[in-house]
Order: C-alpha cells, then structure tokens, then sequence
C-alpha cells in the first residue's frame, strides 16, 4: 500500500471554483486521477490526486492558485459491503484518526480505490501492510 502526494486546495465554496482549477490543470495537460470536493457552507477544501505532481504544482503556481500537499494512503480493497469497516476497525483499535477519506470503484468494479489521509501514516502503513495493494 503506497503512499502518495494529495494537493489540497482551501477556499469558498461558490460556483466556478472547481472550474477554475480543472481549467489550469486541463490546459496544462494534467489528469487528475481523483478528487475529493466535499459539500461545504463557506469555506472548503478541494483534494486531488494528480497524474503528473510537478506538472500540477507548476500551473496552479502560475495561475496563482493556493495549494497546500498532503500525504496520503491508496488502499485497493475488495469492492463488497464491509471492506472499509475492516480497515476501519483496524484503525481505530490502534486510535488512529481517519481525518479525510473519498473512494472510486476501479475499472473493473471487482475493487474499490481509496484514499485515505490519516493521523499517522508510519504507523497506519504498518498496520495495513498486509491488508491491501494498490493497484491505482
């Protein structure tokens, strides 16, 4: 289970904020991979996962977007009710925090990506090393 690099952009929800962002990343030719845009009052925060990091980090600087990075967690898990609960309940027995946390199907819909950011990557890497392979 790797570890990669999430870009977390703040700001107000209010229409064309998405829009902005994925106009900057499609003119530059990034693909986002996923992206998390939760429903918010006010302010929010936009996390995405990128195809190409620097690419990313490159024209959201030149198109003067605030950004701030994140590490977080792929887990590849069996696409079935009580997948997530498992690693869940691993966590919590270890008081591990799940501080954000978004999932898509893959394309074949036998598994289910998620990504997860956690208060502690080092020692949720441990826990689940066994547990699931990314195939992201």
């Amino acid at each position: 289970m790797p570890t990669t690099t999430q870009l977390v952009i703040s700001g107000q929800s209010k229409p064309g904020a998405l829009a902005r962002v994925t106009a900057v990343l499609g003119e530059a030719g990034i693909n986002i991979k996923a992206f998390s845009a939760p429903e918010v009052t006010g302010p929010g925060k936009l996390r995405l996962l990128v195809a190409d990091l620097d690419g990313a980090r490159a024209a959201l600087r030149s198109a003067k977007i605030k950004f701030s990075e994140e590490t977080a967690l792929l887990l590849s898990l069996e696409n079935k009710p009580g997948a997530l609960r498992k690693v869940a309940d691993l966590l919590v027995k270890s008081r591990i925090n799940i501080k954000c946390g978004y999932c898509t199907p893959s394309r074949e819909g036998k598994r289910a990506i998620v990504v997860l950011t956690v208060s502690s990557t080092d020692k949720t890497l441990t826990i689940l090393r066994n547990q699931s392979l990314d195939e992201f």
